[in-house]
């Protein structure tokens, strides 16, 4: 995202498309989920009434808290902000695919932690 390498996003719990920590993508990752997110109650209630329950845990998942860190997919972090409920972002983590779906000015009017 920043022209520089990729951090990872989370370990704990472990996220990515490829479960790797990090907010990789490739060719079978149709959901692009390259926006490396600190998710919000508010956002976890948006991506549950838009059918992507990410706070009930479920076997191999453990559910998402407000804090934690989770890639999402780029096209649900972008209607999160077009309704209010987007969560702050870490730009160091998320993958520069995510600006063929979100501006990086918005992105980083929603960033967390440090700024180039």
């Amino acid at each position: 995202m920043l022209g520089g390498e990729l951090e990872p996003c989370s370990s704990i719990p472990l996220t990515g498309f490829y479960r790797d920590g990090c907010c990789n993508t490739g060719a079978d990752d149709v959901g692009v989920h390259t926006v490396c997110a600190r998710v919000s109650a508010e956002f976890l209630e948006f991506s549950k009434a838009r059918g992507n329950d990410l706070s009930t845990p479920r076997p191999g998942f453990p559910g998402l808290r407000p804090g934690d860190r989770w890639c999402v997919c780029a096209s649900r972090w972008q209607e999160a902000l077009e309704a209010g409920s987007a969560p702050e972002v870490v730009l160091e983590a998320t993958h520069a695919a995510s600006l063929e779906w979100v501006s990086l000015d918005d992105l980083r009017r929603h960033a967390t932690g440090r700024l180039p």
